[in-house]
């Protein structure tokens, strides 16, 4: 019987996680559709063989607010132990300078939280999201998912972003659509600085943005400067209430607003990056 490439790689996928789960299991998962449908595969896998899914939610002041609720939600759903660390990395990993190798830095100190807790619990295997599509774009952290030993089934099996959106919606997870959402150190140039209260004041810039009904949307912090990235079938969105958003940016401190022409484009900051 003829199975076409995306199935085969369901059925790799389903059969990879489920070896993993024969034992209690954790999955890394921020509440995003890779982490998600990797969390959902584990606990179905292990409700068969009566064992237990953790899934560690990372606490931390460099992501959107509102990411740990969602979360938790999905977890509940997939009937998976919902365990949260608590964690301060913008020092304890050296990323305050916002280093070029800064996910590398950041992901090998979040990891390394995340095997001492599962440690602790007798959890051998943390299986993570990174997916065939990140393989091939600036993702140092990567780098420390290799060097710690975290297991990535879907890069194994080498399933792209549109492949895990599609299995995850098969599934009727309630995240499958949902846009990634990146920590706020990407908003700001490398090299710069970095503290909670800017990358907070960015991030509900954004939510700002997102009420007005756009899906892709990152503001871009230099200095006094806030640039919009929205996709591009939404440029025309801005424009039209632009003395709204501009209104809203300059009360929350931002000098100048600008609308950049090229659109959303994920890793916009790494562009200079060798």
């Amino acid at each position: 019987m003829f199975v076409n490439a995306y199935e085969s790689k369901c059925e790799r996928l389903k059969k990879e996680v489920g070896k993993y789960a024969s034992g209690n299991v954790a999955v890394a998962f921020s509440g995003g559709v890779d982490s998600s449908l990797l969390l959902k595969i584990a606990c179905d896998a292990a409700r068969e063989r009566g064992t237990r899914v953790y899934g560690v939610f990372l606490y931390t002041m460099l992501h959107p607010q509102g990411e740990l609720e969602e979360a938790e939600k999905v977890a509940r759903e997939m009937n998976a132990v919902f365990h949260v660390l608590k964690v301060d990395e913008l020092e304890e990993a050296g990323i305050a300078e916002n280093p070029a190798d800064r996910c590398y830095r950041c992901k090998r100190y979040l990891f390394q939280q995340i095997q001492e807790e599962m440690n602790s619990l007798g959890v051998r295997w943390i299986l993570e999201g990174t997916n065939e599509d990140d393989l091939h774009v600036y993702r140092p952290g990567i780098r420390a998912v290799q060097e710690l030993g975290m297991i990535s089934p879907l890069a194994e099996v080498k399933m792209t972003k549109k492949e895990v959106r599609k299995m995850a919606e098969e599934y009727g997870i309630s995240v499958s659509k949902k846009p990634s959402v990146p920590c706020l150190a990407t908003r700001f140039p490398y090299g710069t600085r970095l503290s909670y209260a800017e990358m907070q004041k960015a991030g509900a810039g954004e939510a700002f943005l997102k009420t007005l009904g756009l899906f892709n949307v990152r503001l871009r912090v230099h200095g006094k400067i806030a640039r919009i990235e929205v996709d591009l079938p939404d440029l025309l969105v801005i424009i039209e209430k632009r003395e709204l958003i501009t209104e809203y940016l300059k009360n929350m401190g931002y000098t100048y607003v600008t609308l950049d022409l090229e659109g959303f484009r994920s890793g916009s900051m790494d562009t200079e990056i060798k």
